[in-house]
């Protein structure tokens, strides 16, 4: 009974495995080949992988697009982790009914969806972009701004802070600490789990966001590598093995910061503190 058990669960962890590894697989099978082997569902891989590279580097600029995709999700991750963990630590350090009301109200922004905001954004930003163009239409700060505080990582990082020990923070008022520096010289230490995962999470949200990107970002020179991508499928005949590649280039980044703080990323999920 154990061993046909056993065999059953090996079975489905074998048959899920592959299904989830598939599609990764196949894609970079079919950045191999060219796209009419692609559309006749060749799963053996090919050798136009060179003539893939350098067909997209001279119908695109891969580089710029790329360069753009870095610097919003970067700054945006070093932001967007900075100001909700100030603001996660606030709600629970000092706690007071008048916060904890804002603090569901913030919960209750999370029931909004983001194709109820897009209109108001846009205009907001259409109507300074004469004023102040750095910061209107067609810029990286009007696509960093919307994504810099979000509900959900100020949720994640309370939740997280109630792990934090107290005492901590009576310790180090008692040296002599100032709160930011509590914050800065024990909390942010102590929570390096946490802030690993909420960096992980905001990174690749902000890498692979699509939809305000695509309004906002209107000049060539802006665009980031999901419209790169996006405008690579949008022709009459279009080369799947060149789409394929440009999608394993762009997994490439995100796959990477997974793999290298993966560890960082379980504990700070469940909520452990070291």
């Amino acid at each position: 009974m154990k061993k046909a058990k056993r065999i059953f669960t090996y079975g489905f962890l074998g048959v899920a495995s592959f299904i989830s590894i598939f599609p990764f697989l196949w894609m970079v099978v079919s950045a191999t080949n060219k796209s009419v082997e692609v559309t006749k569902g060749r799963l053996l891989p090919g050798t136009y992988l060179i003539q893939n590279f350098k067909h997209l580097l001279e119908s695109t600029d891969l580089g710029t697009a790329l360069s753009n995709s870095a610097k919003i999700s970067v700054i945006t991750t070093v932001l967007a982790i900075l100001i909700a963990s100030l603001a996660g630590y606030g709600f629970e350090i000092f706690r007071s009914k008048a916060k904890d009301v804002v603090f569901n109200i913030l919960l209750l922004s999370m029931m909004i969806p983001f194709a109820a905001l897009m209109v108001p954004l846009y205009r907001m930003f259409a109507n300074v972009s004469d004023a102040a163009p750095f910061f209107g239409i067609d810029s990286k700060v009007a696509v960093m701004l919307p994504t810099i505080t979000t509900a959900f990582l100020i949720f994640f990082f309370r939740q997280s802070s109630k792990m934090f020990p107290k005492d901590m923070v009576e310790a180090g008022r008692i040296d002599g600490l100032s709160e930011f520096g509590i914050f800065v010289k024990i909390f942010m230490p102590t929570m390096k789990t946490t802030y690993a995962a909420a960096a992980i999470i905001t990174f690749m949200s902000s890498w692979n966001n699509y939809l305000w990107p695509l309004i906002v970002l209107q000049s060539p020179e802006q665009k980031t590598i999901p419209l790169l991508i996006s405008n690579l499928g949008s022709g009459y005949a279009p080369d799947y093995g060149l789409i394929m590649l440009a999608i394993v280039i762009a997994t490439l980044p995100t796959a990477l910061v997974f793999f290298l703080m993966q560890k960082h990323f379980v504990a700070g999920m469940m909520g452990s503190v070291k």
